[in-house]
């Protein structure tokens, strides 16, 4: 039987192990021919060499991830024992980017492979769709993105909307003044906006109109220039709404698109602007289409269990 033998050097192998060597348990599981034990500082592998080979490599993945973030959990073993190759999983300078510096020291990266994609695809595209099931940091990253260029002075203010369908954008009915009416809609733009940029900031762009949040039927009319305008939750918008977003764009303006087809709350027969637009433009040259799934899951490890269950259940239907 051959062995592999892995030395910790620089690092705690009580914090890499995990609690109770849960992170060793995991590995087990992955890799269920090798036989795999911890002992003090060194990790001890032994089966077939090539199970080893593939093995050694997913482990100095796993100890550059945490010689850098100094933490290792569930969900980035899960990310880098399935990624399909290293390169999926790049820790090259370019990949390892911050985007902000956020509120109380917090560095804002993106985190995973398809995480990165968008933010590549930002880059070389004005328009983008980031598609994914909920918790895959599709606007969260698109807000960063945001920021980042706001900082860089690229553009001279970030639009953030999303379709208010729960009260059919008619929302005399509901107490209060505007903002009070609009924000349960926008707070998850406004939880990312508060990471980013310190409060008084946040309020100061926000009184000058250099940071606007509002509902899609608020666009209608307008021409978005020098700005970077986030679609969020466009799974809720219609043939009609999705045109006419679209159509607002600008000079100077980048267009970021979110959502998740699997999560639509129109009412029935009614199709959505996402899933219409994804079939129209995607072979449009300057729009780019990046997919997301539950390897890209950032929230708590329940979440990706909760997405893969109802997707068994949606493939038998």
């Amino acid at each position: 039987m051959n062995e592999l033998i892995l030395e910790l050097e620089e690092i705690s192998p009580k914090e890499f192990f995990g609690a109770q060597n849960a992170n060793i348990e995991l590995l087990k599981k992955y890799f269920p021919k090798l036989k795999i034990v911890a002992r003090g500082n060194k990790l001890k592998a032994y089966g077939d060499e090539d199970l080893l080979e593939e093995f050694d490599r997913r482990m100095t993945m796993l100890m550059t991830h945490f010689a850098k973030y100094n933490k290792l959990d569930e969900n980035v073993i899960e990310r880098v024992l399935t990624s399909q190759s290293s390169d999926d999983y790049s820790t090259s300078a370019k990949s390892d980017e911050v985007l902000v510096h956020g509120v109380g020291g917090k560095l804002i990266k993106a985190q995973t492979a398809n995480q990165r994609k968008l933010v590549e695809s930002m880059r070389n595209n004005d328009m983008v769709f980031a598609i994914g099931p909920a918790g895959t940091g599709k606007t969260y990253t698109g807000v960063a993105l945001a920021v980042q260029a706001l900082k860089r002075k690229e553009v001279k203010r970030i639009i953030l909307t999303r379709p208010a369908v729960e009260a059919g954008e008619n929302l005399g009915f509901l107490p209060g003044d505007l903002k009070e009416k609009l924000d349960p809609y926008m707070q998850p733009l406004y939880d990312a906006l508060r990471d980013m940029i310190p409060h008084e900031k946040l309020e100061s762009y926000m009184e000058k109109g250099v940071i606007q949040i509002a509902p899609l039927a608020f666009m209608r009319g307008r021409t978005l220039d020098n700005a970077f305008v986030i679609l969020d939750e466009g799974q809720n918008t219609t043939h009609a709404q999705m045109k006419m977003f679209l159509t607002r764009m600008g000079k100077n303006a980048k267009f970021l698109l979110t959502g998740d087809p699997g999560q639509v709350d129109l009412p029935r027969r009614t199709i959505s602007g996402l899933k219409e637009a994804l079939l129209v433009l995607q072979n449009v040259e300057g729009i780019g289409i990046i997919y997301l799934d539950d390897k890209d899951v950032i929230r708590h490890k329940l979440v990706k269990k909760v997405i893969a269950a109802y997707k068994s259940i949606e493939n038998m239907e």
